[in-house]
């Protein structure tokens, strides 16, 4: 049930995207398409409400529980910046004629790899507290699945350090490998 919980949210937020800039760009309908826009979290709220009933029902949680969470956590922290950016994207290819954005500096690039780094992090931490309420609304013994051995929360943590290694760490090394060399006593 909550595997077809959280494809039916995904789902459903591509849907409320979809419609939300083919409204505003392609049918001119700006209040039709930003209301639209705005119900995208509310996808969130049913997924996370579906989760926690099934758990305060008695259900004994799986390891699609914890996706729910990680979902959740991912879709909270994320969500805005992917609709923004595919509203920007809508609005250069359907709307309004703008220029495409300037290719961004090495300092720049680098910048940004950490502010989605930080927001990696925010996500991991928003989905421990989402587990962490899952297993209060659950019960210990019901919610082992999610707890146990480590399980979520510790990949929580594998993906926030994987990320750190393989987005600004790496940026920052490839900058600092592909800067020319400077030879001593030139100018």
């Amino acid at each position: 049930m909550i595997a077809a919980a959280i494809i039916a949210a995904e789902v459903g937020f591509w849907v409320l995207l979809a419609g939300g800039l083919a409204a505003r760009y392609l049918l001119g309908q700006p209040r039709l398409g930003a209301a639209l826009l705005i119900a995208v979290p509310a996808v969130d709220v049913a997924l996370l409400a579906v989760t926690a009933a099934d758990l305060a029902r008695g259900a004994s949680a799986d390891w699609t529980h914890g996706l729910a969470a990680i979902y959740l956590g991912v879709s909270v922290v994320f969500g805005p910046s992917v609709i923004r950016a595919a509203d920007r994207r809508a609005a250069r290819r359907l709307g309004r004629p703008a220029p495409a954005p300037a290719r961004p500096s090495s300092a720049e690039r680098l910048a940004a790899q950490w502010r989605l780094w930080g927001r990696a992090v925010l996500a991991a931490g928003l989905a421990a507290a989402i587990l962490g309420a899952l297993v209060a609304v659950g019960g210990p013994a019901d919610t082992r699945a999610l707890w146990s051995g480590g399980g979520w929360f510790a990949q929580l943590a594998l993906v926030a350090g994987a990320w750190l290694v393989l987005g600004p760490a790496w940026t920052a090394a490839a900058q600092r490998l592909t800067q020319p060399m400077r030879r001593e006593g030139t100018r």
